[in-house]
């Protein structure tokens, strides 16, 4: 599987890494710990020379009862950062995790790569058409309802088919828009309750049958944390079981707040596989 990012040919035989540059100050692992433009630009350079192939820049925070901002609070947040790293990284693939068509497309004008949208176009009617005219490959995430309310929507008839079948429906609006290039996300943790996230993981590689790269999204998350009565803080070894066993499962992209980890992880797992 491959897609096409800024005129470069991504393959998927072998996993990806993709770094989380988070911009908020009310993420649920590291919102805040880090102020400055100076700052995200060091840590961003830190991820790429521990091997990460995307970095993700996310300005609006979506944890579960995250504070709504608005799109200019978004803007404001966004756009420096993204300027700033694609002009000190030329080469580099950024994602921009956004579910608002206008800030995608400011986004992708600075030099983003990549559009990464929790809601898959369900909180913006004009996403795909915007994703579509820019180009620009599109990750699709399964999420209920939005960040403020998606805690309480996670009530399942049978939650892969409930989830397969809303990626059917969405890989076909985005073709009918004209996106060419789709990664689908599962989401854990956004309308899953912890017994959910396990059995999501335990049956991940039915995605598989939908032929597109899938991403998974483990890092740091409170099925692993939870499990354990710990935090964040102390969720990277759990991280890098579970990550293991995405790859496994067939996951393509890492998604991870612990490059160097993740890296080595896709390693071992090649190995093994070869």
């Amino acid at each position: 599987m491959y897609i096409n990012c800024k005129g470069r040919l991504i393959d998927f035989t072998t996993p990806k890494v993709m770094g989380i540059l988070n911009l908020t100050p009310d993420s649920f692992f590291d919102g805040g710990s880090r102020k400055s433009k100076e700052e995200h630009l060091f840590h961003a350079e830190e991820m790429l020379q521990e091997g990460a192939d995307f970095i993700d820049v996310g300005a609006y925070s979506s944890r579960p009862g995250a504070v709504d901002i608005s799109e200019a609070e978004e803007l404001k947040r966004l756009l420096p950062v993204v300027e700033s790293l694609v002009k000190e990284f030329p080469e580099v693939l950024l994602s921009v995790d956004t579910f608002r068509s206008e800030v995608a497309k400011r986004a992708v004008e600075a030099g983003a790569a990549m559009i990464n949208d929790i809601s898959a176009g369900n909180l913006d009617e004009k996403m795909l058409q915007t994703v579509a005219n820019l180009q620009v490959p599109y990750i699709m995430m399964h999420m209920r309802g939005t960040p403020q309310t998606m805690k309480g929507l996670n009530e399942y008839e049978d939650l892969v088919q409930d989830i397969l079948f809303y990626f059917s429906q969405k890989i076909r609006e985005a073709r009918a828009a004209g996106i060419n290039d789709l990664i689908i996300d599962p989401g854990f943790g956004f309308s899953k309750n912890i017994r959910h996230n396990f059995e999501l993981l335990s049956k991940s590689d039915l995605f598989k049958n939908l032929e597109l790269p899938v991403l998974a999204g483990l890092s740091r998350k409170s099925l692993i944390y939870k499990t354990f009565d710990s935090t964040p803080d102390e969720a990277l070894n759990g991280t890098t079981v579970l990550n293991t066993i995405a790859l496994m499962k067939g996951a393509n992209i890492l998604r991870v707040h612990d490059v160097k980890e993740a890296v080595e992880c896709v390693k071992l797992v090649e190995q093994l596989k070869n």
